[in-house]
């Protein structure tokens, strides 16, 4: 077992938890989507800080790669699946070389 193997675990292991803090994400973004006059207060405006102030640095940078997709007069923003594809993508290569090594 070579010290890489460890390294690649833990680095895996990270990125599993910004899946978790993506999925918090999604569920703040579709609650004040659906209760417009919500506003969060105490530990979940903590929280939320916390979340949006870790993905909002990607996912803003790969808003101005990713072009919205417009179908008629709406937009759709892929920036969120290309950023949740390619987290799981690297998680999964990183723990595919950790068992390897």
């Amino acid at each position: 077992m070579s010290v890489l193997s460890p390294i690649l675990s833990i680095i895996s292991s990270l990125l599993g938890l910004y899946l978790l803090v993506l999925l918090v994400r999604v569920i703040l973004d579709w609650i004040q989507l659906f209760a417009r006059q919500w506003r969060p207060s105490g530990v979940v405006l903590v929280i939320a800080n916390v979340v949006y102030g870790l993905t909002d640095p990607p996912l803003n940078w790969l808003r101005r790669v990713v072009p919205v997709l417009r179908m008629g007069a709406m937009g759709i923003d892929l920036s969120f699946l290309v950023l949740y594809f390619a987290v799981v993508l690297v998680q999964n290569l990183l723990g595919f070389t950790a068992r390897l090594v």
